[in-house]
């Protein structure tokens, strides 16, 4: 996963180009009808397909070794389309900053990547009720020698901290005490492992999710990622949320996609679907879990 998926005050309304994965067209809804709110949903069941916008990072969205398009994102579409009569998912493939672009240009029906729902964000578009909640936690030496187990552990035993270039960590760890000459930023996940074995930073704080899809990666070696926690900054909880993304126009769609998602979530049925992707019960979403809540801030 990229910094750009933790980095709040980074704006994700800048325009990339698309690669198709498969062949997904634009929306062609009329527009009269997308301005009231209806269209995309009725195009898409005529069609029997809807297109998602995805950024290529595991475990949201990406495609694996045989070219299909996975991870908890798609396949979640998969199921919740499937019960509104929609068979098929295409996707097309953006870098994770053009994705509301591209969406709002009309070359996908709708984001599918996991995307934190935030106040920047949310004026451009509208989001589902999330589909996991996001806590940090650890990756540490195997036994964590230095008992690093909440946020305030790692400025008060004095141990470096890896943390993601642009990614809220490197705020957290500071405001929790690590002094600036122990935090080590480096450009993505697979570097801040390198330093880990290296010995060059004690821990890796990011996501717990992220965390595990690395681990994942790593199953010899002798690291473990702690149990997650909710950072506290400035009073404030600070916990993140994955969710789709639709044009604001699109009212029918989200409706209709908050319906059978909240059906899930009462069936119990929405954790089975994400777990193969390394999820646990800690990132189900609660009823207070909105995307109202994370639009406000």
């Amino acid at each position: 996963m990229t910094s750009s998926r933790r980095d709040f005050l980074r704006s994700a309304v800048l325009l990339s180009a698309a690669v198709p994965l498969a062949a997904a067209g634009c929306s062609t809804t009329d527009p009269d009808k997308e301005k009231s709110g209806g269209g995309s949903l009725d195009k898409a069941k005529d069609a029997g397909k809807i297109t998602v916008g995805f950024a290529n990072e595991a475990p949201y969205g990406y495609t694996d070794k045989s070219g299909k398009l996975t991870g908890e994102a798609p396949e979640l579409a998969r199921v919740i389309f499937k019960e509104l009569g929609i068979d098929k998912v295409e996707g097309v493939q953006v870098d994770f900053s053009g994705l509301i672009g591209g969406l709002n240009a009309k070359r996908f029906d709708l984001v599918a990547a996991g995307m934190f729902p935030t106040p920047e964000r949310c004026k451009s578009v509208a989001f589902s009720d999330p589909e996991y909640v996001a806590k940090s936690a650890f990756m540490v030496r195997k036994g964590n020698p230095k008992g690093l187990l909440k946020q305030e552990d790692p400025g008060k035993k004095g141990v470096k901290v890896g943390v993601l270039e642009g990614a809220v960590e490197q705020g957290y760890a500071e405001k929790s005490g690590v002094k600036k000459g122990n935090i080590t930023v480096v450009p993505d996940q697979a570097s801040g492992f390198e330093s880990l074995k290296a010995g060059r930073i004690d821990c890796i704080w990011l996501t717990r999710i992220s965390l595990a899809d690395l681990l994942s990666k790593h199953k010899d070696e002798p690291y473990e990622v702690t149990q997650p926690f909710t950072p506290v900054i400035d009073g404030k909880p600070q916990l993140g949320a994955g969710a789709f993304a639709f044009r604001k126009a699109d009212t029918d769609l989200l409706s209709a996609f908050n319906g059978k998602l909240a059906e899930l979530k009462k069936g119990n049925r929405l954790l089975p679907i994400l777990q193969p992707f390394g999820f646990t019960q800690s990132e189900m979403p609660g009823p207070a879990d909105t995307a109202a809540k994370f639009c406000q801030g």
